[in-house]
């Protein structure tokens, strides 16, 4: 089946962009409201990918990491001289992650990097205000879901005007690792989930567990869908769920 191609880097406006894997579909389905504001969502994940392909959403596996779109993102804004900004990961992570990627990308311009990780919701808001007023170009935020999809909303709806990503783990992958998180054949053979669980045992719960969960969720919900002769439309949650 032919797929759609990776999201556009789209300005001046805001233009905020997601990602859903197994995981995160379960989450996605309970906070329709949040997500339905994001102008992108891709699925992240071969899995996600062909499941959607199979009921006519053609799309081929887009994610926020070094296989994927971030080396268009970081190119674009080396190209364009955008300002970019990191949100995510914990104290220094992010830092680190910037460190590796101006070192791959000179003229990258990451005017500032923060934990994700807040006190409270009044140190959170100010962080926002701060962002807002500083206007970077493109902030990439890693919280996990739905933390980093409800701060760049948030953000967004501060008055901030830019293209903004989510990115899960990507800051820890590239600090821990560098450029290049997923060794040549886990990537080639499509088995990246497989490495993560090498690399971080601490997911197998949520690939035990989670996963299959999904599975059934996804089924029910296609077929309910169906049933009540509602179209499944390309990055449109809502008329997914």
């Amino acid at each position: 089946m032919p797929s759609s191609p990776a999201p556009s880097i789209k300005e001046p406006r805001s233009s905020l962009t997601t990602f859903l894997n197994p995981y995160s579909y379960l989450v996605a389905r309970k906070n329709i409201k949040t997500f339905s504001n994001f102008d992108n969502i891709y699925f992240d994940g071969i899995v996600l990918s062909k499941l959607m392909n199979a009921i006519g959403v053609r799309q081929s596996r887009v994610s926020f990491d070094m296989t994927s779109l971030a080396p268009r993102v970081f190119q674009h804004a080396s190209n364009e001289t955008k300002t970019v900004y990191f949100i995510g990961g914990e104290e220094g992570i992010s830092d680190q992650a910037a460190k590796i990627l101006r070192a791959e990308y000179p003229k990258l311009n990451i005017i500032g990097c923060r934990s994700g990780f807040f006190k409270n919701e009044t140190e959170k808001e100010l962080v926002i205000t701060e962002l807002a007023s500083t206007k970077p170009d493109i902030v990439i935020c890693g919280m996990g879901t739905p933390h980093q999809e409800n701060f760049i909303l948030q953000l967004k709806e501060s008055g901030w005007i830019g293209s903004g990503f989510t990115c899960g783990g990507f800051f820890h992958q590239t600090a821990k690792t560098g450029i290049k998180y997923y060794p040549f054949w886990f990537n080639k053979l499509n088995l990246r989930w497989l490495y993560r669980i090498i690399d971080e045992p601490k997911l197998l719960k949520r690939y035990a567990l989670h996963y299959p969960m999904f599975l059934i969720v996804f089924i029910l919900d296609v077929t309910f869908y169906k049933k009540h002769k509602h179209f499944i439309k390309e990055n449109t949650l809502n008329s997914l769920l």
